[in-house]
């Protein structure tokens, strides 16, 4: 009778730890599942997005992507990975420059937009610049790039391996360019 009271204690408390060892696991589980959404920003997407910024009333610029991705970090921003479009305005609403990307990211804290991949920004004059890379620094009011860049005038064609530009795109420096130059206008001393 001894032996048969052990035995049924046995299983009682062998079965009693599978159930706590197993609830552990679980709880486990869901703790690790818990922290990884927590992890996980919460991303608002938007399709068809035109954004136009303004300053006093007046349009500066209008921006337009086939979608907007906007993460909501504790260092939040905006990507748009099927391109994007912006046009900048003067003060009368007559367009100065445009840029057209394969890919851009806004980060909000930082005030700096990267463009990525086949960037082409076009001033007033019609002159071009196409490099991987043009990056808007909103504290400078400028933008750069430290990729190749390709500047095409009617008359010339420049290449540098960095540069950057006003936000008209109508006075830039270059570093280390090769081309061909126009200089039919330079007076020799």
């Amino acid at each position: 009778m001894f032996k048969l009271r052990h035995i049924s204690y046995c299983l009682i408390l062998g079965a009693g730890t599978f159930t706590h060892t197993g609830c552990v696991n679980d709880l486990r589980d869901v703790e690790k599942i818990s922290s990884y959404n927590h992890s996980m920003p919460t991303v608002d997407i938007s399709t068809g997005v035109e954004i136009i910024y303004s300053d006093s009333a007046v349009v500066k610029a209008k921006i337009t992507t086939p979608e907007l991705l906007h993460f909501k970090t504790d260092r939040p921003y905006d990507e748009m990975k099927k391109g994007v479009k912006a046009i900048f305005f003067d003060q009368n609403q007559q367009e100065t420059s445009n840029i057209i990307a394969d890919y851009a990211i806004r980060r909000e804290h930082e005030n700096i937009v990267e463009l990525r991949k086949n960037v082409v920004a076009t001033n007033k004059d019609g002159k071009i610049f196409k490099s991987d890379e043009l990056i808007w620094d909103n504290n400078q009011h400028r933008f750069y790039s430290t990729k190749l860049v390709t500047i095409i005038t009617p008359n010339q064609t420049v290449y540098g391996t960095e540069f950057w530009a006003n936000d008209k795109f109508t006075y830039y420096e270059i570093k280390q360019s090769t081309g061909n130059f126009d200089v039919s206008n330079k007076q020799i001393p």
